[in-house]
């Protein structure tokens, strides 16, 4: 079984790597020249040299059974960005395996809960409802969607869409994790979530690559449960072992913070989560799906739920002297 993955280097992609190895697959991984190879040192995978926004690198995907196009941005400095690396680059990939893969058996595209957009009101969100993404990063993912999804009468495509994803590597949610040990962290109101462990997601990510069923469909992926930020915020201080004291702030003021965000990130060259692109999904309080279609095509089933996947992601933090 010889698979493909794009993004191979980053939080999502190392765990999937390491798993699909553990479970038989001979793996290569899409890298560019720039990327950090620190969570593939010591894998036996192949590394391919390339770039997902440049088509004309992408002529060396020949041969693989299943592709797991990974790679994207999740932060930018301009919107631009986001369409070139989430869009553009998945329209260049769908091209090259059309062109050059005549044996792929599964393609599966990862996009995000963003790419829909935020529930308006207390019902789950559900995969057959209308897309309403209210960022550039979210718009990106969809439209990266559509353009996998015009292969899905001539290749096996799958997407996920995965809630907030946590765990060991990630750089994102290790933010809040930073500022909750600080013991002081900006509220803004209640929120419900739905959450994802890393684990959890790679179980998702190869049950949609080995099952028949998801050909041509839409998984939401999540642990299945809803949660509030504040009780996100309790088990982190509780794992963490800090008296937390948050500062109350009006939600009107975020885009503000986010525009602050942006020019911290022009003026370091350094991109950060803090922004106006994540201010427009922050606005919203309600990012919350079902994942009732995945548990019944996939035979998904969550097995971590928040109290031991924060733990043990606080663990790993200060194992490795992230916090």
């Amino acid at each position: 079984m010889n698979a493909l993955i794009t993004g191979a280097s980053g939080f999502i992609g190392s765990h999937l790597a390491e798993k699909l190895l553990k479970s038989g697959y001979a793996v290569s991984c899409l890298v560019r020249k720039t990327s950090n190879l620190r969570w593939l040192e010591g894998l036996n995978v192949k590394l391919i040299q390339g770039d997902c926004s440049d088509r004309d690198c992408l002529n060396n995907i020949r041969d693989f059974e299943y592709i797991f196009h990974l790679s994207g941005a999740i932060k930018a400095n301009c919107s631009e960005l986001f369409y070139t690396a989430n869009t553009k680059a998945t329209e260049n990939i769908m091209d090259a395996i059309e062109q050059n893969a005549p044996c792929v058996k599964r393609i599966i595209y990862l996009s995000s809960l963003s790419a829909f957009g935020p529930n308006h009101d207390s019902a789950l969100l559900h995969e057959d409802a209308k897309p309403h993404p209210v960022s550039d990063y979210g718009n990106s993912k969809l439209m990266g969607e559509d353009a996998v999804l015009k292969y899905k009468d001539r290749l096996p495509v799958s997407i996920l869409r995965p809630a907030v994803v946590y765990g060991p590597r990630d750089r994102e949610m290790m933010l809040f994790f930073k500022f909750i040990n600080a013991g002081v962290l900006p509220y803004w109101g209640e929120s419900r979530i739905s959450l994802v462990y890393i684990e959890d997601l790679i179980n998702a990510i190869i049950l949609a690559a080995e099952r028949k069923e998801a050909i041509g469909e839409i998984f939401f992926i999540s642990d299945g449960m809803i949660y509030t930020n504040k009780e996100i915020i309790n088990e982190i201080a509780s794992a963490l072992q800090v008296r937390l004291i948050k500062i109350r702030m009006p939600k009107s003021a975020l885009p503000a913070v986010g525009f602050l965000g942006d020019c911290l990130s022009k003026i370091t060259n350094k991109t950060t989560m803090i922004n106006r692109d994540k201010v427009k999904e922050l606005m919203h309080s309600n990012w919350v799906c079902d994942i009732s279609k995945a548990k019944n095509k996939l035979g998904f089933i969550p097995k971590v739920g928040i109290k031991e996947g924060i733990k043990w992601t606080a663990d790993w933090y200060r194992i490795h002297k992230w916090l």
